[in-house]
């Protein structure tokens, strides 16, 4: 793949994305102080950066570019679509060729009886989609007072006031996004964090059981649904116990509440099955999808509905939402030529068989690392939590995230990108990546744990807090 070089110098670039480009999620007077790194072009697993290096992307982006960087099919199906239809909207009766062919091979892609699409430009959208969705539903059964959606503490559900309220990350509501009323929060399954002398069976257990707690409390006639991740991704891909998921099943359908799954992440092979409710044989009504359904070629996310809530809102008359960009023809176009590729070269299916089982054997192994106190992985999602004392599961005497971020800038150094969660590590590799591209990872990873363990030795870091 060609990687464009005759670009204005690094320095000159840095200074006028610091002047004019506020980036998400940073602090960007410190970041205009260092400079961005500028990423220049991509293929495969691998970036380019604008002074040449080549950097080995063990984030997929942001959770996203599946198949891998530089498929030419996808930027042909987008060209063509271009040509023939940029853009028409879905409202006002009126519908594209696009649209209904990647509604159907979704249809056909979703376990179950989740048949219907609604189609938003982000999972942030959609999961603002998903709050009146529900809200809409219950109301339409004559149950308006059904409205209460409960989540979690460290869930990422998008950065919308609507994603960010479902979330539950403090860190975003103490800037503008004030839990909009009817949202309800439980405590994570962080078995590592939060488990104490409790077994992961029997912490499970306790967490899920948090949520029927909550439902009784709040009133089951007020509770309308259920939101989580099957993994959490951004909350630092936290592996919940195998008790969890079956109980907050068993609870959903005692109770008679609506599970969303949030697939953003787990979704399109990241678990080595279509979908993460598939690993964890959960049963959603409702799932969020986003970044896998194009690779993060084109924005485009989206709700798959179950039959029984798709046809009790067609028969309640106009469901008054909606966006500009919904089922955008050429997001669509590149969604399916995305699809087709991971059925046709059966990338899901190598996963599983193999990449996934590899990776796992050697990310697990980094347990036996000095700084490490936990290895875990689903699919081609890991973390490590790092530890200065193992046994105790200790967190370090430095502000939660120094050593993560020391972390994180020796994986740059050394070619890697392996993000921090405070001081938890984590990868979600593209689903492409080789056998021998994972050994480069564990290598890198390998050095850049080695080289944070020296420098915390030497700073006076490597201590329990």
């Amino acid at each position: 793949m060609n990687v464009i070089s005759n670009h204005m110098p690094t320095a000159e670039l840095q200074a006028l994305d610091a002047a004019h480009h506020m980036h998400p999620f940073t602090d960007n007077a410190e970041l205009a102080k260092t400079g961005a790194r500028i990423i220049t072009g991509a293929d495969g697993v691998t970036l380019t950066d604008s002074e040449g290096h080549k950097i080995l992307d063990a984030m997929s982006g942001l959770w996203c570019v599946n198949i891998g960087y530089g498929r030419k099919e996808l930027a042909d199906a987008a060209a063509r679509q271009m040509m023939e239809l940029p853009y028409y909207n879905t409202f006002f009766q009126t519908t594209h060729v696009p649209a209904i062919a990647l509604s159907a091979k979704l249809a056909e892609l979703a376990p179950r009886d989740l048949n219907h699409v609604f189609y938003a430009g982000s999972g942030s959208e959609a999961n603002d989609t998903n709050i009146r969705l529900v809200r809409h539903y219950w109301a339409i059964k004559g149950q308006p007072e059904k409205n209460i959606i409960i989540s979690r503490k460290n869930a990422y559900h998008g950065s919308t006031l609507g994603g960010g309220s479902l979330g539950g990350m403090s860190g975003m509501q103490t800037q503008g996004v004030p839990v909009i009323p009817g949202i309800h929060h439980i405590d994570q399954p962080d078995w590592w964090s939060e488990g104490g002398d409790m077994t992961p069976e029997a912490f499970g257990l306790e967490r899920a059981k948090q949520l029927e707690a909550a439902i009784l409390d709040l009133g089951v006639d007020r509770v309308a649904a259920f939101i989580a991740e099957p993994v959490q991704g951004a909350g630092g891909v936290i592996v919940p116990p195998s008790t969890y998921w079956p109980e907050i099943q068993r609870i959903c359908d005692e109770h008679g509440i609506l599970l969303i799954a949030d697939e953003v992440i787990c979704g399109f092979g990241r678990t080595g099955h279509w979908f993460g409710s598939e690993y964890y044989g959960i049963r959603p009504h409702i799932m969020t999808i986003a970044k896998g359904l194009s690779s993060g070629y084109a924005p485009i996310g989206g709700s798959i509905v179950c039959d029984e809530i798709a046809e009790t809102v067609a028969n309640g008359g106009d469901f008054n939402h909606g966006y500009t960009y919904s089922g955008h023809p050429v997001a669509c176009a590149v969604a399916l030529a995305n699809l087709r590729i991971l059925q046709e070269e059966k990338i899901i299916e190598s996963v599983h068989d193999t990449i996934a089982p590899y990776l796992a054997q050697k990310w697990q192994a980094l347990a036996d690392h000095p700084l490490v106190g936990e290895a875990k992985i689903v699919g081609m999602m890991g973390s490590i939590a790092m530890t200065p004392h193992k046994e105790s599961q200790a967190k370090f005497a430095a502000d939660a995230g120094t050593v993560g971020m020391i972390c994180r800038t020796r994986c740059f150094a050394n070619g890697l990108v392996m993000r921090h969660v405070g001081d938890r590590m984590i990868i979600a590799p593209p689903l492409v990546i080789s056998k021998a591209e994972i050994d480069t990872l564990i290598e890198r990873a390998t050095k850049a744990l080695d080289e944070t363990y020296e420098l915390i030795k030497a700073d006076g870091l490597y201590k329990v807090g």
